[in-house]
């Protein structure tokens, strides 16, 4: 298995001792205290022309936030496709910062803002625009194809973005072209995708902190205990677990399959934030988080990213009344980022238009 490993990403990262901050989540809303919350934040979103995205992963009160005001909980392409159709003139990103950068990579003329920009990425963390350049410099016959987890200056240098419900299509594009790929920065879906398409892949090596927890033994034992039970995983997830599941996809592609495949049961390998819509557009149905094990980010057996939980109703309000936390790109860097993205979704309304609407993690 050809796995590149030329940069070693120490976790100390994550506790600050090397300069990032802890994830750190939001303060805790009372019941006594969410009705004025909410009806305080949708009064400063339309009085500032604004618009919330919402990711899967975040707290559901965001999720019914974003839905009840009318923004959209989603992949993060489609928070950032929604926030260039949508005619508001601040994008609002509750989600992690390469979301934030796409929707601004995509919107350089709106606003971006976000509750926390202290909410990072693990594999975007684990992927360094320099040290990402020179790798791809010394691979100079593979055509370079990144992740959505990714930051704009490593998107400026890709020759294509891909999220992971379109990865395995484009690859199988290429791969059908001869070409040589060279896919940053998560070794399991890059593995994954290798398999499935048979191209030539080099990969850079990092993993989900969340996805990479999930553990087969773990999710074996589980099965036993709920036979009837369909599984339904991320492709960022090891191989092992991926071997055992009834459908992968992406966050969209595991909501879709449940509604498709029509078991009364589900077990999910992905961000437990993700149930909260599930159990909206299925009720009666059961779902239930797959196990992990060890440690992984700041949590012991839990399956949930520890920087999306950074984003609440509290900093949401503050950044609302005090306008902080904007996203910045670079317009030299993110006019080349835009280059890798827009190569997606040209490909996708080319050979692709039953796709709109679906997306990454």
């Amino acid at each position: 298995m050809a796995v590149a490993t030329p940069i070693q990403i120490r976790f100390e990262r994550f506790d600050g001792a090397l300069g990032i901050a802890p994830a750190k989540p939001p303060r805790v809303v009372t019941p006594e205290e969410k009705p004025a919350l909410v009806a305080r934040i949708k009064e400063r979103l339309k009085a500032m022309d604004a618009v919330l995205l919402a990711h899967y992963y975040v707290h559901p009160d965001l999720q019914d936030l974003a839905l009840e005001s009318g923004g959209t909980v989603s992949d993060s392409l489609e928070m950032a496709r929604f926030g260039h159709d949508h005619p508001a003139r601040t994008i609002v990103v509750a989600g992690v910062r390469f979301m934030g950068e796409t929707a601004k990579i995509l919107n350089p003329e709106k606003r971006v803002i976000m509750p926390d920009l202290g909410a990072e990425c693990s594999l975007d963390l684990a992927c360094p625009a320099e040290a990402f350049s020179r790798f791809c410099d010394e691979h100079p016959d593979r055509v370079v194809v990144v992740y959505a987890n990714t930051s704009a200056a490593v998107k400026a240098r890709a020759d294509w973005m891909v999220t992971s419900s379109i990865a395995e299509k484009i690859v199988a594009h290429l791969h059908a072209e001869g070409r040589k790929v060279l896919f940053a920065p998560d070794k399991h879906l890059g593995a994954y995708i290798r398999k499935v398409t048979g191209a030539d892949m080099l990969l850079w090596n990092a993993s989900c902190v969340v996805h990479e927890e999930f553990k087969a033994q773990q999710l074996e034992e589980l099965k036993l205990l709920h036979p009837g039970a369909k599984v339904l995983v991320h492709p960022e997830s090891p191989a092992s677990v991926i071997e055992m599941a009834d459908a992968v996809g992406s966050t969209t592609g595991i909501i879709q399959a449940a509604e498709r495949l029509g078991a009364k049961e589900y077990i999910v390998a992905t961000d437990g934030g993700i149930l909260h819509q599930m159990r909206k557009r299925l009720p009666g149905v059961s779902f239930i988080e797959a196990p992990t094990a060890g440690k992984g980010a700041t949590c012991q057996s839990c399956a949930h990213c520890p920087w999306m939980a950074m984003n609440g109703l509290h900093n949401l309000l503050e950044v609302l009344e005090s306008g902080r936390n904007e996203i910045h790109v670079d317009p030299a860097v993110g006019k080349r980022a835009k280059v890798s993205i827009q190569r997606m979704l040209d490909f996708a309304r080319l050979h692709l238009p039953a796709m709109k609407g679906s997306g990454d993690a």
